[in-house]
């Protein structure tokens, strides 16, 4: 799912009520890691549920774009990771450092409706990201 469709979703629901359903649903319908990728290598820090992320890289168009895998123990949290995803994944690095994630969630009034623990965890989640793009230019 884009995230352009999504944030067209978001304004077809009128109360925030609707939209953590149309949050959880999104998270149900992310693939489930395997195993073996829920790892200390893969955990975000910072998150109060437990969250993993997975980066790999392909070549597309002559370009490196990264592609992202998630999960979490919670559900709520499966869907902002679904979020995260639609916005970053098969982008290049450069890409991703442009993208203004902070002006998305304002659009769709995703962070004031979080509590802070979950708003932490979504910074880190973006954090990691950026960290990983970052790591792919240097290399």
């Amino acid at each position: 799912m884009s995230i352009q469709s999504i944030i067209d979703d978001f304004a077809l629901l009128d109360d925030w009520e609707d939209r953590y359903r149309y949050v959880i649903e999104l998270g149900r319908a992310l693939p489930e890691l395997p195993e073996a990728e829920r790892n200390e290598a893969t955990k975000v820090r910072g998150c109060a549920s437990q969250v993993w992320l997975v980066s790999d890289s392909e070549a597309r168009d002559g370009k490196t774009v990264l592609l992202f895998r998630g999960d979490s123990d919670a559900h709520i949290v499966r869907g902002l990771i679904a979020i995260v995803l639609a916005l970053y994944s098969e982008h290049s690095p450069q890409e991703i450092l442009g993208i203004d994630a902070e002006a998305i969630f304002q659009k769709i009034g995703l962070r004031e409706h979080l509590t802070s623990q979950r708003s932490n965890g979504l910074s880190a989640m973006l954090a990691r990201i950026r960290s990983d793009a970052e790591a792919r230019l240097a290399a």
